[in-house]
């Protein structure tokens, strides 16, 4: 379903608004960007078509000169308001179309907000379906799910996926986090009781969500890193009562983050819509069996 349009009616507005944005602050992208690693970005609860989301996309823009990000994953809430054609346009097509014109691909995940007909739109890669897995290359799957309607046939294809990777590195993302100290929200911990053993089982690493407008890396829990990234156009700005779990959060600013998975080692630089790095690290995949052990992550201090 790709929208096959134009939408006069938006077009100066948008040019105001992309031109409003023409001088990014510098980014200081500071991830090894080796060789034939695995380059992403994430993004989440970004569709609102407003400055903010703009102001963001034009990071993501500035930061891919530095840092040549192969594609970006979608944590859900991609298009606030409706799906109609201008929603495409103007909250995903218009604001990311540098990224867009030069091939990079985004892979969404679908959010309380989507409508289910968002997984038909060829531009989010979804081949028509809620939930998939894909390989980007070398030792990496990600597998994308929707949170929102969770039930025994995604739980189960989950399950059997999961179990047939043979990918040292799984990696899981989804709309609603497992875990969450922000207030609007928190922690899902409904779909967390239905997924959580099932990542155990399997040697899930990582787990991305969005949901909550704010930026949290939380503590591994049971050998898995969870990632709350869901402020790349929403906000909420003071809305985190960090808790005991939480090992850094960002509140005051709209962020998305840059992510580089090469080997056994993930780093990962969490971005403001100013361009500042408000947190970074890396993540070290440890030689396990499924649901042993957990993972060591090194300060970002003591790799810079």
């Amino acid at each position: 379903m790709r929208c096959q349009h134009t939408s006069i009616r938006f077009g100066a507005a948008l040019a105001l608004a992309v031109g409003a944005l023409a001088a990014p602050a510098a980014v200081d992208i500071t991830l090894p960007n080796a060789k034939d690693s695995v380059k992403i970005a994430i993004i989440g609860d970004s569709g609102t078509g407003d400055s903010a989301q703009y102001k963001i996309a034009e990071q993501l823009i500035a930061s891919r000169q530095k840092f040549p990000f192969e594609f970006a994953l979608m944590m859900g809430d991609n298009l606030y308001g409706g799906n109609k054609p201008k929603d495409y346009d103007k909250k995903f097509e218009t604001p990311y179309k540098p990224l867009l014109d030069s091939g990079m691909k985004f892979y969404a995940s679908l959010g309380n907000h989507d409508n289910p007909n968002e997984r038909m739109y060829k531009m989010f890669n979804m081949n028509g379906e809620r939930f998939y897995t894909f390989k980007p290359k070398n030792n990496v799957r990600f597998f994308a799910l929707d949170s929102t309607r969770m039930d025994d046939k995604q739980l189960a294809w989950i399950d059997t996926s999961l179990q047939q990777a043979t990918e040292d590195w799984k990696i899981c993302y989804f709309h609603h986090p497992l875990y969450s100290n922000a207030d609007r929200h928190g922690a899902s911990v409904d779909l967390r009781v239905r997924l959580e053993p099932i990542f155990i089982k399997h040697g899930v690493n990582v787990v991305f969500s969005g949901h909550d407008h704010v930026y949290e890396r939380v503590k591994p829990q049971k050998g898995i890193s969870y990632f709350v990234s869901g402020a790349a156009g929403q906000l909420r700005r003071g809305n985190m009562s960090p808790a005991e779990q939480t090992a850094a959060y960002f509140d005051q600013d709209q962020s998305f983050m840059a992510v580089e998975i090469a080997g056994s080692e993930m780093y990962f630089e969490a971005v403001s819509r100013t361009g500042k790095i408000v947190d970074s690290g890396t993540i070290m995949r440890q030689a396990k069996t499924a649901g042993a052990g957990s993972p060591q992550l090194e300060p970002a201090a003591s790799r810079r």
